[in-house]
């Protein structure tokens, strides 16, 4: 019996040496289940919906809030003679004017708000858009913090917002205030120098000129420095209270049965993008596409595909910076 088994275990290994001799000579075996690497495995089609980009943003009850005014057109900054004052204007207030090849646009700070501070110089050259005067909310106001990725979907295109006081009241419609750009330190006006006393008028001793108070720090009042904020005002009948915590929804645009792609089979979400077309041999091929509005899952295509195209996710990876490229500040990345 033992002569048996010790044949039959030779054979075993005779066999065992044999495949093995075979699989080192010839191809390596691939496991089964995977492709080969760059193979397309996940693609979609353009579908069509309707779209609104809408936009969630954590809040808070603020008194006095301060706020951005920007300049109307690109031009020259001419300010007018105004004085911070504790009154809110009754009426839009003509703070300043920019003049554009002759003709003035004027910069007004809305009703039920004050000067806060100047964000420019006299005389200074703006471009449209750009924050030139901050005021300040007079009463209760509503404040959402805004990171940079949020700023392009929301910059210039805001159509509505509702609020919704957490544990409170709501949903209540949010008037908008000012930009959402970051505003910097502002200043005051200073105030015009005193007119000279008459040295023959009693004052001093000895009949001299009576000193003038030491004029106040013009920046002391100005508005301080902030980051990118959403600021709106609630209706005068919702109940507030100071620091509470507010869900904002912003809506910036909607659209109706529109060409739309997930966004992970895009690069780039503002403007213009790229997408993967794949085609029959599985191939991919880079295409430019104008994209329209996003609600965070899917987003328009407004030009580029036809719409019977198959185009794969992930999307096209945007090109690696060139060796030595140096960022915008000049410092070699």
């Amino acid at each position: 019996m033992d002569r048996r088994r010790l044949a039959r275990a030779g054979a075993v290994v005779s066999a065992l040496v044999v495949v093995a001799g075979c699989s080192s000579n010839e191809e390596p075996a691939t496991t089964p289940g995977l492709e080969k690497r760059g193979t397309v495995l996940t693609t979609v089609q353009p579908t069509k919906q309707d779209l609104s980009n809408q936009i969630s943003l954590n809040g808070k009850v603020v008194i006095n809030p301060v706020f951005g005014i920007v300049a109307p057109v690109d031009g020259e900054l001419r300010w007018l003679d105004r004085r911070p004052t504790s009154s809110p204007a009754t009426r839009p207030m003509w703070v300043a004017t920019v003049w554009d090849d002759g003709i003035p646009r004027r910069v007004e700070i809305p009703k039920d708000s004050t000067l806060a501070g100047r964000l420019m110089d006299d005389r200074a050259t703006v471009t449209k858009g750009m924050p030139v005067v901050s005021a300040r909310h007079a009463g209760y106001g509503i404040v959402a913090d805004i990171d940079s990725a949020q700023a392009y979907r929301i910059s210039g295109a805001v159509k509505n917002v509702r609020g919704q006081i957490k544990n409170g009241p709501g949903p209540f419609p949010c008037t908008t205030l000012g930009t959402i750009a970051a505003l910097p330190a502002g200043t005051i006006p200073e105030p015009e120098p005193e007119p000279e006393p008459n040295p023959q008028e009693s004052g001093a001793p000895g009949g001299g000129p009576v000193p003038a108070a030491p004029p106040e720090d013009p920046g002391s009042a100005g508005s301080e420095p902030t980051g990118m904020q959403l600021v709106c005002a609630p209706p005068d009948d919702v109940k507030l209270i100071n620091g509470a915590a507010v869900t904002i929804e912003v809506v910036t645009g909607t659209a109706k049965n529109v060409m739309v792609l997930p966004v992970e089979a895009v690069a780039g979400l503002q403007g213009k993008g790229k997408v993967d077309v794949v085609g029959e041999d599985r191939t991919r091929r880079t295409v430019d596409v104008t994209l329209g509005l996003t609600d965070g899952k899917v987003v328009q295509i407004k030009s580029g595909l036809k719409g019977t195209e198959t185009v794969a996710i992930p999307g096209p990876d945007l090109p690696a910076a060139a060796p030595g490229a140096e960022d915008p500040s000049g410092a070699p990345k």
